[in-house]
């Protein structure tokens, strides 16, 4: 996600949850449930976690902690205190008191009801005191909805975005570029403006605002090595997670404040921890390299060729090993790498995803990643005709895909698996599960033209096993 991070910044993107997860659903040709716009792409300001230094900069004090907490302050510590530029903040900065929501622009249908319910869950999973601004009372954060087509002029790769200083886009506008939008200078954020397109599907819609508001309030950085969290360019969680509320319980606790240092912080971030109770996130507390981000980045990220991209993977691959990693990181790296070898080499794709599977299956959170796998799994099987693996594999994706509240993702797997009872001549229960995720797919593609674009597509799967 875009957030301006220094006076002049190039424009950094992060594409909303829905978008990461589904463009690496490109299967046979088609890139199955992909996201609206143009292509499928995957940008970063810099590395997320270059250059820290795990024995240099952690204090004695979090030796102390149970290997869960221990392990959630590390987290804690280099999100609050990096942008996802690289770039170190000096302070913990953020909003002091209650935190009132306004909103802006013409609201999709269905945005204020999820609006309202991440609400509610912020205040009572993170304890947070916030809620819609009424009467025409003072708002901290307001949420403006514009057309695509507007955000894409002053961010052209970001899907929404997140500046402080900002009530509007006017105020974006007039005062972009300088110091009052810059995030390395805020000591308390007393205002900020999250921008979402008001034309794009309900689910993109919401996950935009489940990522900017949490950011808003909570950490500016994303880190590669969490696996259950959407501070997480891997972007397989598309909503707050049981580890993200943690993360901003604590970063709204009373033992903290606006203007403290690092190693302030980290001095009472075992007891900020002990009280609101911390999660363990599965993830290794080692530094990403920027020679393993700038790998990933460019294995995922579109506009680059097929051969590269490969190559990219692979380095990415061979830089985890290098590592000694056996964490979340090496895992997306065998994911990424599988993906791009589907349609090459079917055999060493599948091999890879057995490994990211048997990876992210020793860490906790990751349902949803093991999910990803099925439906890729499934749709490899549906394109050679396989109709039985198809189904198997989508119905053991659908529960984790329905829990996490990915429409986009869930409706695919139905459709695959609707394509399957097909091949399989079963076209009245086929029919029925097509018409039973209907709302599935408005939900997670959005326009009716771009819900019958989906399912063409998975409908000419089994036929269509052309060049990825």
């Amino acid at each position: 996600m875009f957030r301006a991070d220094c006076p002049c910044p190039p424009p950094g993107t992060r594409h909303s949850a829905r978008a990461i997860g589904l463009s690496l659903l490109a299967l046979a040709g088609v890139a199955l449930a992909g996201c609206a716009g143009s292509g499928p792409q995957v940008t970063k300001n810099g590395p997320d976690e270059v250059g820290f230094s795990a024995s240099a900069a952690r204090p004695a004090s979090l030796a102390a902690l149970p290997v869960s907490e221990s392990a959630m302050a590390s987290d804690f510590l280099d999100l609050a205190f990096q942008m996802e530029s690289g770039r170190a903040l000096p302070v913990l900065s953020r909003f002091e008191g209650p935190i009132r929501v306004a909103v802006r622009g013409a609201m999709p249908p269905g945005a204020a009801d999820d609006l309202a319910r991440l609400i509610r869950r912020l205040q009572t999973e993170a304890g947070i005191d916030i809620a819609m601004a009424t009467g025409g009372g003072v708002a901290q954060i307001t949420v403006e909805f514009q057309p695509r087509a507007t955000l894409r002029r002053l961010a052209p790769t970001a899907a929404c975005f997140v500046v402080p200083g900002a009530s509007s886009l006017a105020d974006f506008r007039r005062n972009r570029g300088s110091a009052a939008m810059d995030w390395g200078t805020v000591r308390t954020r007393t205002r900020a403006a999250i921008f979402v397109p008001s034309d794009t599907s309900p689910q993109e819609v919401r996950d935009c605002l489940h990522e900017e508001l949490a950011q808003a309030i909570g950490p500016l950085n994303d880190l590669y090595r969490l696996p259950d969290s959407v501070f997480n360019d891997d972007n397989f969680n598309t909503m707050l997670t049981d580890f993200d509320m943690a993360i901003l319980r604590a970063y709204t606790a009373p033992e903290l404040r606006s203007g403290m240092r690092r190693d302030e912080v980290a001095s009472v971030l075992p007891a900020v921890l002990a009280r609101t109770g911390g999660v363990a996130s599965g993830s290794s507390r080692a530094p990403s390299p920027r020679a393993w981000l700038d790998a990933i980045q460019g294995a995922v990220a579109g506009g680059s060729g097929l051969a590269a991209r490969r190559a990219d993977a692979a380095r990415a691959l061979a830089l985890a090993e290098a590592q000694g990693w056996n964490d979340a990181r090496t895992a997306f790296s065998h994911f990424a790498l599988a993906r791009l070898e589907v349609t090459r080499d079917p055999a060493l794709a599948a091999r890879h995803f057995d490994m990211a599977e048997a990876i992210w299956a020793r860490l906790p959170g990751t349902d949803i990643h093991r999910a990803h796998i099925d439906l890729q799994r499934a749709s490899m099987a549906l394109a050679a005709g396989d109709a039985a693996t198809a189904i198997a594999r989508a119905d053991r994706a659908l529960p984790a895909l329905s829990r996490s509240g990915n429409a986009a993702l869930e409706a695919t797997a139905l459709l695959i698996k609707a394509e399957a009872l097909s091949l399989m001549g079963r076209d009245i229960e086929a029919d029925r599960l097509r018409l039973d995720s209907r709302a599935l797919q408005r939900y997670g593609f959005g326009r009716g033209s771009d819900v019958e674009a989906r399912v063409h597509e998975i409908a000419a799967l089994p036929r269509r096993v052309g060049s990825n």
